[in-house]
């Protein structure tokens, strides 16, 4: 451990040039006297370390001086994959070995490319969660990268999100993925063991907790599990993080199957996922302030179909446009908040919806909601207005 930090902090004078004690401390997350001390055995050890006096002043390495002792360990060259995303690095526990790869290759980098490397650094940054959306709390998530990285079996207790309870999976943990924001374990329920994971939310269609995979059927016990048809469940289910309860690393280990692309598994289970909340479609027309407001207030796949499927601008400058939509209930919310600028023509059903939901407003704010027939009259029961 010693011996990493005396690294680090070689590597931090060699490419950073004169820093001082406090700013190698806080670099590090040690004391100001712990750098102390290693600036020393540094020096000790035949470093030319030099110490500038002054209000200017700071510790530097003799011009001229480099190292190339600049190795990754394994576990440094496995974050390497999160060098864009050091926020997701500390939630997986690898914040600290993140850091410690990115200065050793830094100082391995010619002074030119190093500059150009620092200056990529501070003119990009990768947010990946969305706008208005708290960070979910994931305490488990550093266990089960860990069981992720070994290659052993778990126990976890999870929280369904439909008709919510405990149940409890015993799964081989084949990787994480972070969407949007939300962090999801992609993973096998361990062989011999009863029922099925996510899958049992698979009636769920507004929250990607695991939804079934393609040719599977409603388990026969009515728990809302799932196999694929002609046998039982083989293909890798999708855990949400935050819903684990509790986590028991096993001393069991698991064969990773050799076939298994976690993004090529991942694309797939997005678009059926997609594909079976939106079941079907409706017809609306959007006026120009529709249209330009859609990416900002509709669901990006309607929104997306909105781009794609509108027609030709009408005399009134409205355009038409077919888009997806989960359920009758499900689009009467997400189609309103656009409120006169869209137009349910199709189906009926829906449109009915929206009326309904419109002359309830109109009650409630106390004015006349319209008739079937694009008319306005009168709320009954609305002790505001005259009743009809």
């Amino acid at each position: 451990m010693r011996a990493s930090r005396l690294l680090s902090v070689l590597l931090l004078l060699q490419t950073r040039g004169r820093l001082t004690a406090r700013e190698i401390a806080d670099e590090l997350e040690v004391s100001v006297r712990t750098v102390y001390r290693d600036l020393e055995s540094l020096a000790e050890a035949g470093v030319p370390v030099l110490a500038d006096r002054g209000a200017t002043g700071g510790y530097r390495l003799l011009d001229g001086f480099r190292t190339r002792l600049t190795g990754l360990t394994s576990g440094e060259a496995d974050s390497l994959f999160l060098a864009g995303m050091p926020a997701a690095a500390g939630e997986l526990g690898l914040g600290t070995m993140l850091a410690a790869a990115e200065l050793k290759l830094m100082a391995a980098l010619p002074e030119q490319l190093r500059e150009r490397a620092g200056r990529v650094r501070e003119r990009f940054h990768l947010d990946a969660p969305g706008w208005f959306r708290a960070t979910e709390d994931t305490p488990l998530l550093t266990e089960v990268a860990a069981a992720v990285w070994e290659q052993r079996r778990v126990r976890v207790t999870y929280r369904r999100w439909r008709a919510p309870r405990e149940i409890i999976r015993h799964l081989e943990p084949l990787g994480v993925v972070l969407k949007g924001g939300t962090w999801y374990l992609v993973a096998n329920v361990a062989h011999g063991t009863q029922g099925v994971g996510l899958a049992e939310d698979a009636g769920s269609t507004r929250d990607p907790d695991g939804t079934r995979a393609a040719g599977a059927t409603e388990s026969a016990d009515g728990s809302g599990g799932t196999e694929p048809a002609g046998g039982p469940a083989t293909l890798p289910r999708v855990y949400r993080v935050a819903k684990i309860l509790s986590l028991e690393t096993t001393t069991e280990t698991f064969e990773r199957p050799h076939s298994f692309d976690l993004g090529a598994y991942w694309a797939g289970w997005t678009a059926r996922y997609e594909s079976e909340v939106y079941r079907t479609r409706a017809t609306v027309r959007l006026s120009p302030t529709g249209v330009t407001m859609a990416p900002f207030r509709l669901p990006p796949a309607v929104a997306r179909a909105v781009r794609e499927t509108a027609s030709a601008p009408e005399e009134d400058g409205w355009v038409r446009a077919v888009v997806p939509i989960e359920s009758v209930r499900h689009a009467e919310r997400e189609l309103l908040v656009l409120g006169p600028d869209l137009e349910v023509l199709h189906p009926p059903e829906l449109r009915e919806a929206v009326t309904r939901a419109v002359g309830a407003l109109a009650a409630l704010y106390g004015a006349p909601a319209p008739g079937n027939d694009g008319s306005r009259r009168p709320v009954a029961g609305n002790h505001n207005l005259p009743a009809p």
